[in-house]
């Protein structure tokens, strides 16, 4: 019988929890589009726009993807400024079931507090 070390159990263990969800700041005129108006119908306009996506990558990294035409969100190309970490840091990492399910509870989450929320699917 083969013996596992420490160090196999971990290694084990970070590739299984190496998913993450993100949200992206969205610009104003974000807010004013048709399709944001239609699936958001309790927004606050005063609140901001935002993008709740789930990727294998460092959130970092999938902003930058996104920004740069790779694999990109057409809104978050077009209209997303920043990550906004403070709404999803403590998530994060996880494995990939845990994720798809945390990236549309998150979205619901959001929307019910008035943000306009693309993504989230």
């Amino acid at each position: 019988m083969q013996r596992r070390t420490f160090r196999q159990l971990r290694a084990t263990a970070e590739s299984q929890f190496h998913h993450h969800v993100y949200v992206v700041l969205l610009d104003a005129c974000a807010g004013k589009l048709r399709k944001a108006i239609s699936s958001n119908p309790n927004r606050d306009p005063r609140k901001p726009s935002v993008y709740v996506g789930m990727s294998g990558l460092k959130p970092e990294e999938r902003f930058a993807n996104h920004k740069s035409g790779i694999k990109s969100a057409r809104i978050v190309q077009r209209y997303g400024l920043r990550l906004m970490p403070e709404l999803y840091e403590i998530y994060n990492p996880m494995p990939f079931e845990a994720a798809a399910n945390m990236e549309r509870e998150l979205a619901e989450d959001l929307r019910a507090q008035g943000y306009t929320v693309f993504g989230g699917t």
